[in-house]
Parts: structure tokens; sequence; C-alpha cells
């Protein structure tokens, strides 16, 4: 299968790799180039034509490019997502598209387990872009793999911020458990992708979540004993954060039902699993 795996970073590296080292073909591809991928920007119909001539028809799409950072978040979100995965389908007509999307678009904030049928009323504006960009991939006859926080070698904001001193528990007790943390690693958001592409898996939405049921407090508690710097203290919770709060418990079952399931069950596991994961942020 020639696969093209727009934005070949931090996630569709691996991706590539893992299709690679399964017999198939994969085309990466970033704005930029560089590294063995080819040079295309997913908000440009033009530089897209100019990337199918070089490259011919495939047999698959992975849109998992990133928004970046800085200046107008929903422009941004509008232009990578909604509007390049519409470039996508018009330019390839792939026989296969898994659009990237994210478990943001549920807004729940009372602890709730949700799955791919229960309401997606995101608080932000940058939720309802992603709605868009999925209708526009599920109306092509693809795949929407709704991830939870990515983490891996050298990215773990949990981590990160409790090294720092910035961690922090939400809630409105000075006992309170703060939120679910819904998180899955790199390494499986890459084999959940490939499983949904080579796999015998109906198109349609996924959640891509590890099992862990896992609440703040329980993860700074592991914290504390692995670094010994304390647990932190219970703040109000932030209805600023960019992408909106909420608080929900996100089932990866029916992926699991697929045949899929992660190489680190929760973040606690891969705290200890994955010998790159905690020196690459210490």
């Amino acid at each position: 299968m020639r696969v093209l795996v727009i934005g070949a970073g931090y996630v569709g590296r691996v991706l590539c790799q893992l299709l690679e080292g399964g017999g198939h073909r994969p085309v990466p591809v970033n704005r930029g180039g560089g590294g063995g991928a080819r040079a295309a920007d997913v908000t440009d119909r033009g530089s897209l034509d100019v990337l199918r001539a070089e490259v011919g028809g495939v047999d698959a799409v992975v849109h998992c490019a990133s928004a970046g950072r800085g200046g107008d978040r929903v422009g941004r979100y509008r232009a990578v997502y909604r509007d390049g995965c519409r470039n996508l389908v018009e330019t390839f007509a792939p026989g296969c598209l898994v659009f990237v999307s994210s478990t943001s678009v549920y807004g729940q904030t009372d602890g709730s387990v949700v799955d791919e049928g229960s309401a997606t009323e995101p608080a932000a504006e940058t939720g309802k872009v992603l709605l868009e960009a999925e209708a526009l991939a599920l109306g092509a006859g693809g795949s929407v793999a709704r991830l939870a926080g990515i983490y891996g070698p050298g990215r773990s904001y949990l981590l990160k911020g409790y090294l720092a001193g910035e961690g922090a528990i939400d809630g409105d007790s000075a006992d309170a458990e703060g939120r679910w943390l819904n998180q899955i690693h790199r390494d499986d958001v890459a084999s959940a992708l490939a499983h949904l592409l080579l796999g015998d898996v109906r198109a349609g939405i996924y959640n891509v979540v590890d099992d862990g049921d896992l609440t703040q407090r329980g993860c700074y508690r592991e914290l504390d004993r692995r670094f010994g710097k304390g647990t932190p203290a219970v703040r109000p919770p932030d209805g600023e954060r960019a992408r909106g709060w909420s608080d929900k418990r996100v089932s990866n079952a029916k992926l699991r039902a697929s045949g899929w399931s992660p190489k680190y069950p929760s973040y606690l596991d891969a705290l200890g699993g994955d010998p790159e994961l905690v020196p690459s942020i210490v």
C-alpha cells in the first residue's frame, strides 16, 4: 500500500517507520521538507497539485499535520484541518483516508465516561472546527482518529510541569482528585493509525486513548513517589485553557474491539516501560 503521510513529524515519522517495516510504501510529507520528507503545504491546493504531479496516485492518506502555534489559532485550525482535509480529498481522492482529530471535541465537565456516540459540544471554537474537518473526512468515506493528549520521548507536559513546580490539581476542595487524564503514548498513536489503515476495520470515528483511569492526584502521587517533589496544590479549574476546560473519561472500547491494544496501557506504565521517556525530559 502506498500511503501519503501529511505531517511527518512527531507521530508521522513513527507511523512511516511502522508502515515501511510492514512492507508498505509511506510517502512522508511536511511543510518544509527535509529529513527524507517531501515538501508540501496542506493549506495550499496548488502545493498539493505539485505534490500529486511528483508522486502520482496513492492508496491512502493520513492527515496528521499540526496547526502549529502563534497568531490566529482558530484561523490556523480552519486552514490546516478543515480546508486541508478538503484539499487532500479533492487532490488525491484516496481510497482510504484517516483524519487525526482530538478528544477535545468532547466538552463534558462532569467526569463521565464518553465514547464515540457521546455528545460533541466543545467549549472552544477550535473543537468546532475539528468537527467540521471530521465531517469532511467521514463524508469521503474515511475514518477519524480522535487522539487524547500525546506524550512520549521529549514530550510530557505532566512530567515537565511537575519537575518545574508548575503542576496543579483542578478542584474546589483541598482533597480534590482533580480532572481525569486522557493520554496516549506517541508509539501507540502510530500503531493505532496503522491499524485503521491496514486492519480489517470499518471506517468511522475511533477514540485513540490508553486504558488508564488516572486522575491528576493519582498521577502526581506517583510522580512524587518517583521524584520526591511533593504533590501539587489544588487550584480552581482554568476556564481560559486554549482548548476549553473539560473533565471526562474517554473510552477506547471501540478501537480495542477492532483488534488494537496499546503497548503502554497507562501513563504510569510508560514511566517505567519506555526507557527514553523520563531521561529525555529529566
